[in-house]
C-alpha cells in the first residue's frame, strides 16, 4: 500500500510541475494604459545582416511608466513573419500588442520578397525599387 501511495504521489507531483510550465507558454498578457505612449525614438538601424530582421524600439510598460526597449536584430524563422510591438488605441485605454512570430507566410513575401532575412526597404538587391 504504501508503494502505490509513493507512486502516486510522484505521479502527482511530476504532474504538476509540468502542467504550471505549459499554463505559463500560453498565457498572453494584455497591458491597458490610460495614457497615451510618447512617440517613438529614432533608432539608428544597423547594417542589414542576411538571415536577419530588425525589430525596431518601442515604449513598453512597466506598471508605472514607459520604458524604452531598444530595437533589435530577430533571427528569421521559416514558415513565421515577425509582427512588431505596437500599441492600439481602444475603448479603455491604450493597449499593447507585444508582437512576435506569427505563424504563416503573411508578412515573408511582402516584406522580403527574395527570402534573404532583409526587408524589402533596407534590401540592396538590384530589383529593389526602395533601394538607395
Amino acid at each position: 500500500m504504501k508503494r502505490i501511495l509513493c507512486t502516486a504521489a510522484a505521479i502527482i507531483l511530476g504532474a504538476a510541475a509540468y502542467i504550471p510550465t505549459q499554463a505559463l507558454a500560453q498565457v498572453d498578457v494584455n497591458v491597458i494604459v490610460r495614457n497615451a505612449p510618447p512617440q517613438p525614438r529614432h533608432e539608428a538601424v544597423p547594417a542589414p545582416r542576411r538571415g536577419y530582421i530588425w525589430s525596431p524600439g518601442y515604449w513598453n510598460w512597466n506598471g508605472r511608466r514607459y520604458v524604452w526597449n531598444q530595437g533589435h536584430w530577430e533571427h528569421v524563422r521559416a514558415g513565421y513573419f515577425y509582427q512588431r510591438p505596437e500599441w492600439r488605441q481602444g475603448n479603455n485605454g491604450w493597449q499593447l500588442n507585444r508582437g512576435g512570430w506569427q505563424h504563416g507566410e503573411h508578412a515573408n513575401f511582402h516584406n522580403d520578397r527574395d527570402g534573404d532575412g532583409i526587408p524589402n526597404r533596407m534590401d540592396s538587391h538590384p530589383n529593389n525599387p526602395n533601394r538607395r
